[in-house]
């Protein structure tokens, strides 16, 4: 299923600019491979080698907060990505 996703500012570069984009995907999981594919490296930013989500990073499907990529879609939801900011 079409599931739109919102890209974070700091992950634009791998976009080349799109703030959204859509995936075809049933699971989180399936949506950052369909990512990588199509924007190579940006999985790398967002989980680590252990399928593990990076400490800095949140995923939204619709308003509810996903923990872990496996996490599964239903038609109609949408996916936001967001990086938490740090500095001082």
């Amino acid at each position: 299923m079409k599931i739109p996703v919102a890209i974070p500012s700091p992950l634009l570069s791998y976009t080349g600019g799109a703030a959204s984009v859509e995936v075809n995907a049933s699971t989180l999981a399936q949506a950052l491979e369909e990512l990588d594919r199509r924007f190579p490296g940006i999985r790398f930013r967002i989980v680590d080698e252990q399928d593990r989500i990076r400490p800095h990073i949140r995923f939204f499907v619709n308003e509810r907060i996903v923990r872990t990529i496996d996490a599964p879609f239903a038609v109609g939801d949408t996916l936001t990505v967001v990086c938490a900011l740090s500095g001082g």
